[in-house]
């Protein structure tokens, strides 16, 4: 980040750092945000931190532990406001403008993110791809920011039980997201509800849109699912950029729980800090994310390069359609 950035983030969180010791000079807030930002973004051990830094191991993890909070804390109604009808409206103009897909409020998936074993937790987090594990389900808009985020289902619920008992999951089915009513695309067409995009693990709803199945598909249904995969790309971009920027998520998170939830968050809120602040050059290059050319083939984006180490859910819920998402001709 910039000097600047790096200040007005310092003014935010700085305040709640603050500590009293009478018996020594305490740490201060700069210090503080500085060994968090360094293990967030480069994955340091907090021993090294520890010797980088002249302060006790102990110490090290007290503001790593504390200093996530806060930023998260400080940062989620600035970076992440629940989004009414206007923000969702604007939302779906530039997905329209930049990937061709209407009525499109934003890509949702999630992603497993490596833990350590929480003591006393027996198989609770152990997930089928052999590891323990708590989820990141996140929605992210055209410009790779993210909207709505849940955090901390244990990585050994089934993939269907992580979506319908995530607050997003929840919210879609109850239609509490505050998305603008349906419109119409085009004078002869019917009105068409706003719709999130995710790929085959999730189920089809009124408001989420997922691929047609099957290899033998018809033109119509093609081009459906190329215009869908287009503007699926967004999130995993925005998740290729979370992992290649704070490189503590590329390895196994050691900590406590409650601990693991703040680091997660903090890398998410500042990853939209970043993305959100107008000079944002030394955070995103045009080349770090997948590029549409001219010949509409897809021109891999950097991060690709060093492998993504998130691991995708599987089938969130069956491939049968709910009748609503029939009646709304959306199946």
């Amino acid at each position: 980040m910039t000097p600047d950035s790096f200040d007005e983030l310092l003014s935010l969180v700085g305040p709640h750092l603050l500590r009293v010791d009478y018996s020594r000079e305490p740490i201060s807030p700069i210090i503080r945000l500085g060994i968090t930002l360094r293990f967030l973004a480069a994955g340091d051990s907090m021993t090294s931190l520890s010797y980088a830094f002249r302060v006790g191991l102990s110490t090290v993890s007290e503001c790593i532990a504390e200093t996530t909070k806060v930023i998260w804390t400080v940062l989620r109604q600035k970076v992440l406001p629940v989004p009414n009808q206007e923000m969702w409206r604007n939302i779906a103009t530039h997905f329209e403008d930049r990937w061709q897909f209407h009525n499109c409020t934003g890509a949702i998936d999630g992603k497993h993110i490596q833990i350590q074993a929480p003591p006393n937790s027996g198989s609770e987090f152990y997930n089928y791809k052999g590891h323990h594990s708590i989820v990141l389900l996140a929605v992210a808009d055209s410009q790779y920011v993210f909207t709505l985020v849940d955090v901390g289902a244990s990585g050994r619920q089934s993939d269907g039980g992580i979506f319908s008992k995530s607050q997003i999951g929840q919210k879609l089915k109850e239609n509490l997201l505050n998305l603008p009513p349906p419109r119409r695309i085009s004078s002869e067409r019917p009105e068409l509800p706003y719709v999130f995009v995710g790929d085959e693990a999730f189920p089809l709803l009124t408001n989420l849109l997922r691929p047609f199945p099957g290899k033998t598909l018809d033109i119509e249904k093609r081009v459906y699912n190329y215009r869908l995969s287009r503007a699926r790309l967004v999130i995993e971009n925005t998740f290729g950029i979370l992992s290649s920027r704070w490189r503590v998520l590329r390895k196994p998170i050691i900590a406590k729980l409650e601990n693991v939830d703040n680091i997660v968050k903090a890398s998410v809120s500042l990853h939209n800090y970043l993305m959100l602040q107008k000079n944002n050059r030394f955070y995103f290059t045009p080349d770090l994310v997948d590029r549409a050319l001219p010949d509409n083939t897809i021109l891999p984006g950097a991060w690709r390069q060093e492998g993504s180490i998130f691991q995708s859910l599987g089938r969130c819920g069956s491939n049968n359609h709910g009748t609503q998402a029939t009646y709304t001709g959306c199946s």
